[in-house]
């Protein structure tokens, strides 16, 4: 009991005064990463993870929401478009085939 009490005064006291090396601490950390093994995750598990990590910031979340409500708005529009090209071909071929309905309209 009466040793530890001294180690403490002892430890208290003591006083380092040399200079550690330049880059001393990010050496260690460097060194650290190199000892510890790898662990390779599958790319979607890393893709994921970045993807949430930058969606944590407000202003890339509204972004990226903005990005995908306009992405969204230019398929519709796209798709009506088409549906709609469709739908005026197909008129078109039905008028033709009320009026001569025995004339083939795809020569």
């Amino acid at each position: 009991m009466q040793s530890d009490e001294t180690l403490r005064q002892v430890l208290r006291q003591w006083k380092v005064d040399a200079q550690l090396p330049p880059r001393f601490q990010e050496q260690v950390w460097r060194q650290i990463e190199r000892s510890e093994p790898q662990v390779l995750m599958p790319a979607w598990v890393l893709l994921w993870r970045r993807a949430t990590a930058a969606l944590a910031r407000p202003s890339l979340a509204a972004s990226y929401v903005t990005l995908l409500l306009l992405a969204g708005l230019l398929a519709g529009y796209w798709q009506v478009r088409i549906t709609r090209a469709q739908a005026e071909d197909n008129m078109g071929v039905r008028y033709v085939q009320l009026v001569a309905p025995f004339q083939n309209p795809h020569r």
